[in-house]
């Protein structure tokens, strides 16, 4: 099954800094957003995104921004976000992977804007392929980028927010984050982390007015499956597997993120982001799009069932 988050964070080689600060225009915030209790407040409300290069980053970034928030996109190269900074986003180039451009990344928000109101955690990647085929290599690093960069943001964001007295962290999931197929392993247990870890944490910061919403969405018309075919085995495919791979495209077809009946758009993501932003009871998941909504009802199945079903479709194919 295909899957929904940005490209980013995963690839491109961090190169310089990115634009100049600026400055932050002065509104009157409303009273139901995260830090703005005491009145005295005349800022915007501030958003970190990761992973705005494209897909629904980038469409993220554009609906906080129509809403009025002071928005700060980053991406692994600025390049990719230039017509974000033209449309008024601050701009500067962030590997999740890297723990000093994390710290420094929340530490600009915090003295540009006077404070983080919200962290979304969209940078991600999908490492496909039967777990026998995927190396313990990229095994970690579909971990450090999907797991472990959330968690060095959150680390960084927090004590903030706590300051503050409110905050907001989303973490964009997917419904693979709550039932795992074949061939979706590696990227299914990086998921499943991430929910298990907002759980935990939900509960651990709800005294502190700071709230965390797990987004999940199904397949979404990004170039995200591209990059999931890259990520694929291509010239190590055990050959016993030959059948898995065949379902993977045949799944992709009738799914996935190219062009498939059942996908969101990203606008569609972006939408939930932001309710999620500004609601004042967010929920603690929000699944996205059709496949989302039932998908997740798969898991209340018995594993016998699933694994029956995958079996008759590894007949058909």
């Amino acid at each position: 099954m295909a899957t929904a988050e940005d490209l980013e964070g995963a690839d491109d080689e961090p190169a310089g800094t990115g634009e100049g600060d600026r400055e932050s225009e002065s509104t009157t915030t409303e009273t139901d957003a995260p830090g703005d209790a005491d009145d005295r407040y005349t800022r915007k409300r501030s958003v970190l995104i990761t992973g705005c290069s494209s897909g629904i980053g980038h469409a993220t970034a554009a609906a906080f921004l129509s809403d009025g928030w002071q928005v700060f996109a980053t991406a692994r190269n600025a390049d990719d976000i230039t017509e974000l900074e033209e449309a008024g986003c601050t701009t500067f180039e962030l590997d999740v992977t890297d723990p000093d451009q994390v710290s420094r990344a929340v530490e600009r928000v915090v003295e540009v804007a006077g404070a983080i109101d919200c962290l979304v955690n969209n940078a991600g990647y999908a490492q496909m392929g039967p777990l026998e085929d995927v190396p313990t290599a990229d095994l970690h690093r579909q971990f450090d980028v999907n797991v472990y960069g959330p968690h060095r943001l959150a680390r960084a964001a927090l004590p903030h927010m706590r300051a503050q007295g409110a905050g907001r962290i989303i973490n964009v999931s997917s419904v693979i984050g709550r039932i795992s197929v074949p061939g979706s392993g590696a990227y299914a247990g990086s998921k499943h982390a991430l929910e298990a870890m907002s759980d935990s944490l939900r509960a651990e910061v709800d005294e502190f007015d700071i709230d965390v919403t797990v987004i999940e969405p199904g397949p979404v018309e990004t170039n995200f499956t591209n990059r999931v075919d890259e990520e694929l085995p291509e010239n190590e495919r055990t050959p016993a597997y030959e059948t898995l791979y065949e379902l993977y495209d045949e799944m992709q077809l009738i799914g996935g993120g190219s062009g498939g009946p059942f996908a969101s758009e990203p606008k569609d993501v972006a939408r939930a982001i932001l309710e999620s932003a500004t609601t004042p009871e967010p929920p603690a998941r929000y699944p996205v799009g059709p496949l989302a909504q039932y998908g997740v009802y798969a898991r209340f199945l018995p594993d016998t069932l699933r694994d029956a079903g995958y079996r008759l479709l590894r007949k058909l194919v």
